[in-house]
């Protein structure tokens, strides 16, 4: 539940427990889950200042079980569309006390500025953000981003006591083929002590060896469980992926079996209206529900990133920060407490956080469209053209051939087929032409929907079924220089603007997750079954990730890592 303008007390009650929690001792008894030891037992924890003073088995104590915090080992904190504080406030509700956060989705429209802001935003909060340095920014040369952090830039950052780690390794060619740039990136980290995160959705075999022998020790992108094994075998870990769009949970859990010292649990990105819901908290519940022993789950969540990242994150010893839940059992797993150095950040539901106002900062320069610069020509009279091939719960898509449909010798979407008109519109250049394409399995009937949101350089991205209907979605965000935005079968238009770099509000947590819903609800009015279709349609022009894409210069074969035409010759 979020912070209400009646709970005025909160604020003062959160400040008079943080002076509380620093200034004296508790204690708090119940059944403690030792990872280390592998047993449970009733004891006794006592806190002072903040750390983990003593721990003292007992005969009895509360039925409710104390367990370290839960750790969200990948995300992007801006695909929650929150600033971190307003992040930190709706995880503590579900166990999380820290994230690794890569900040390369700011990075790549703001640059340093992006990572410092969001830096400056978390130091707000007493959860623990982790950020890395973003090792991609842009991820191709095949696109237009607001900003470009070179190995110059990313070894400053590593000099720089709140980075952590050196974020995924998306440019997985580069280090193949032994790119200067790549490799000199990924030195930096190592020269500063610090692990390479990886990101390559599909390498097997030899290459997954070469690219795991260059230092980077973990995958995010698996979506088999034979690529899994195979990259573990390069040894390298393996992070089970449930996001809003990405869900690798029921292709890879085996390896909490097979493999539990090498997995840890993600999201990489998350939506505010499931981040209200739940977080790695459901991943948890999951892998107890099929069995999966506690020891090695609980691992996953909460050991196997600190030991990895070298995190300065409590895990129930004495000693360390008393960043520890307290839940009412090991089924249901509904958090009482949140506790993150001794302080309590959630109680029964409530976020304790108080809730900050933020400055906005953006880089936005994109000037209204007309229907005409959506228009496509057709070259042939009969032509087949090449279409994106979107695949619910999956950030790869297919390559489609399907003949097209032709109006007065325009290419135009075909609702009957569900193959619609796809576009990426540079948001850095005032009057680019945007760059069309074509794609299925949105199933919109009519209207159209937008999003600044369009990993990772972030210019707008839009799907429709009319030039008209794509160009009104784009303009309103425009208008609101970054946003979301649906446009429905009247050509009414919905709007929630992200006044942070385009892609984050600086609304609390659960006013981003009404809006949201309220914009995502209208989106799936139109037609489409997609579970999350914003989601879905940022990852559209996701380059790096196969097999075809569109970004704001182009069509992009991910097979042939170039740019191909829509028309198949």
């Amino acid at each position: 539940m979020p912070l209400k303008a009646s709970d005025k007390l909160l604020t003062l009650s959160f400040l008079l427990l943080h002076y509380l929690c620093l200034m004296q001792s508790f204690q708090i008894s119940g059944q403690l889950i030792d990872l280390f030891q592998r047993r449970c037992y009733p004891a006794e924890i006592t806190v002072t200042n903040g750390v983990i003073a003593g721990i003292t088995e007992l005969s009895t104590a509360p039925d409710h079980y104390i367990l370290p915090g839960f750790i969200d080992a990948h995300i992007h904190i801006e695909s929650s569309m929150l600033v971190p504080m307003s992040f930190a406030a709706a995880a503590v509700l579900h166990g999380t006390v820290a994230t690794v956060s890569d900040p390369h989705e700011i990075a790549n429209v703001c640059g340093m500025e992006g990572v410092a802001y969001m830096i400056a935003n978390s130091k707000q909060s007493p959860f623990k953000f982790f950020f890395g340095a973003p090792s991609c920014v842009p991820a191709t040369i095949f696109e237009t981003a607001g900003a470009t952090l070179d190995a110059a830039a990313v070894a400053e950052l590593m000099q720089n006591k709140d980075i952590w780690y050196l974020s995924e390794v998306m440019n997985y060619p580069g280090v193949l083929y032994k790119d200067p740039e790549v490799l000199a990136k990924i030195k930096a980290a190592h020269d500063a002590g610090k692990p390479v995160d990886g990101h390559a959705p599909g390498l097997m075999g030899n290459e997954a060896a070469a690219y795991a022998a260059a230092g980077i020790t973990t995958d995010h992108e698996c979506f088999t469980l034979d690529e899994a094994l195979d990259k573990v075998k390069a040894g390298m870990s393996i992070l089970i992926r449930e996001g809003s769009a990405a869900k690798n949970f029921e292709a890879l859990h085996p390896l909490l079996r097979l493999h539990p010292d090498k997995v840890m649990f993600c999201s990489d990105d998350k939506h505010p209206d499931e981040l209200i819901l739940h977080h790695i908290n459901q991943l948890v519940r999951r892998s107890l529900a099929k069995g999966y022993d506690l020891y090695d789950v609980l691992s996953a969540a909460c050991i196997n990133p600190v030991l990895h990242y070298k995190l300065p994150v409590g895990l129930l010893r004495v000693g360390d920060p008393a960043d520890f839940i307290v839940v009412n059992n090991l089924s249901e797993l509904r958090v009482e407490t949140t506790y993150i150095n001794g302080e309590p950040m959630q109680q029964q539901g409530k976020t304790l956080l108080p809730w900050l106002a933020t400055e906005p900062i953006n880089n936005f320069t994109a000037q209204p469209k007309t229907p005409a610069d959506f228009v496509l020509n057709a070259l042939g009279d009969a032509p087949v053209i090449r279409v994106i091939e979107a695949v619910e719960g999956q950030l790869v898509t297919n390559q489609l051939q399907l003949p097209a449909k032709i109006s007065d010798g325009k290419l135009v979407s075909d609702t009957q087929r569900d193959i619609l008109k796809l576009t990426v519109v540079n948001r850095y250049e005032p009057n680019a032409q945007p760059a069309i394409a074509f794609i299925k399995n949105f199933n919109l009937k009519s209207g159209a929907i937008a999003s600044t949101v369009g990993h990772d350089c972030h210019n707008i991205i839009a799907v429709g079924v009319t030039d008209e209907a794509i160009c009104a979605a784009v303009n309103a965000l425009i208008a609101c220089k970054g946003g979301i935005s649906v446009v429905d079968a009247t050509g009414a238009v919905s709007v929630m603007p992200l006044p942070v770099a385009g892609l984050m509000s600086t609304l609390n947590a659960w006013e981003v997750a009404e809006a949201y819903t309220a914009v995502d609800k209208k989106a799936k009015e139109l037609g489409t079954t997609l579970h999350a279709p914003f989601m879905t349609l940022s990852f559209m022009a996701l380059l790096v990730i196969p097999a075809l894409k569109l970004s704001d210069k182009g069509l992009f074969d991910g097979s042939t890592f170039s740019f191909t035409n829509v028309e198949v010759a």
